[in-house]
């Protein structure tokens, strides 16, 4: 559950699950709450599941799992995919080496199945995994001022650079770890890790100390990185090829082996995927799995459609058949037939680009 739920509540904050974990929905203006992350900077508390991972095998262990090189080095971080057999996305981790540790941040309902995983495949290597969601508070801060926020809070330490490394220091005496993001919601953004037992004071400094921050829930977060044109796990990620999604900051095609590898590679050396993620502009908001279509032919499907405040008009992610017409496509809504025109993304123009923004390489070619 949430470990400073009664301070949402003070805020006005509305539930819900996510992954069996219990997570702010809203403060009642979700949209308000997006232009307020779009105009300056707002707060979050984040639903991971956290995996630590100890040993001296631990980095080998790890990197011969995972689609990604992992970090030898203290301070530094990757964003991975652990694949099935098929290729397809079965977890979405953030890996960060935290020198005698490796700290693994995946979806709320993945690090339980993944440490149970993982134990039963250590024989001989000096390798330690617990799941450890419960001992540690993570908090998002994203916005065009989300730098001069943290800068306004942190001591010990300046703001971290790049993208996925993290210093450590402290907030009104307690100690933190602050990562710096990879853009989700198409603006600057870090994220701030502490103990649990230090959440409450933590989200405290994050809102009301130096530089104020808006809190804001799950249903902004769906919002912001829709216009980002950032996947997310649960629904563009979950069961898909890496190369559908474009996730190419997640793989890396030189690695060697790791689950799923050959049949990724086998996509990637074809020079492009049988589908592709895209941006739709709806005259409605579509749902979920909504069919899109094409004249009377069904060419791909809606992963999440959302209300942009931002643009003031519906906007949609859906897989599309990489040689789709664009022409002519509606989108099923409510029973009924709806324009929709596919668009670049992302569909909002940050002061960042996310890092996990789809692409794909017949289309870095045309660029």
């Amino acid at each position: 559950m949430s470990l400073v739920a009664d301070v949402h509540a003070d805020h006005g904050a509305t539930f819900a699950e996510r992954g069996g974990r219990e997570v702010v929905a809203d403060y009642g203006r979700p949209d308000s709450a997006v232009r307020a992350v779009r105009n300056g900077v707002g707060a979050i508390e984040m639903g991971y599941g956290v995996v630590v991972v100890e040993g001296d095998d631990r980095v080998e262990f790890v990197d011969n799992a995972v689609s990604n090189r992992v970090p030898a080095a203290d301070g530094d971080g990757c964003h991975a995919l652990l694949l099935g057999p098929q290729g397809a996305v079965e977890t979405e981790l953030f890996i960060y080496n935290a020198g005698e540790r490796l700290l693994l941040f995946t979806p709320p309902d993945r690090a339980a199945p993944l440490v149970d995983d993982w134990s039963g495949k250590v024989f001989i290597d000096d390798v330690e995994l617990r799941d450890a969601s419960d001992e540690f508070g993570v908090f998002g801060v994203h916005g065009p001022t989300s730098t001069e926020k943290v800068a306004s809070v942190l001591n010990a330490a300046g703001s971290p650079e790049p993208e996925l490394t993290f210093v450590r220091g402290r907030m009104n005496d307690v100690g933190v770890t602050v990562i710096a993001a990879d853009a989700p919601t198409g603006e600057e953004g870090y994220e701030v890790v502490c103990a649990a037992e230090d959440a409450r004071d933590v989200f405290d400094t994050l809102l009301t100390r130096g530089l104020n921050a808006a809190p804001f829930g799950y249903a902004t977060w769906e919002t912001l990185t829709a216009e980002a044109g950032t996947p997310l796990f649960d629904s563009e990620l979950r069961e898909r090829l890496p190369n559908v999604a474009g996730l190419r900051s997640a793989v890396d095609f030189e690695k060697g082996c790791f689950v799923g590898q050959e049949v990724v590679s086998k996509v990637e050396n074809r020079g492009r995927p049988s589908r592709r993620l895209v941006g739709l502009r709806p005259a409605a908001v579509p749902e979920p799995g909504a069919a899109v279509c094409s004249g009377d032919a069904t060419v791909g499907e809606v992963t999440r459609g959302v209300r942009s405040p931002t643009l003031d008009a519906p906007i949609a992610l859906a897989y599309l058949d990489f040689d789709a017409d664009d022409a002519d496509l509606t989108v099923r809504v409510d029973g009924d037939e709806v324009a929709a025109d596919r668009v670049d993304l992302p569909f909002v123009e940050g002061r960042a680009r996310s890092g996990r923004l789809p692409t794909y390489p017949e289309a870095a070619e045309q660029r």
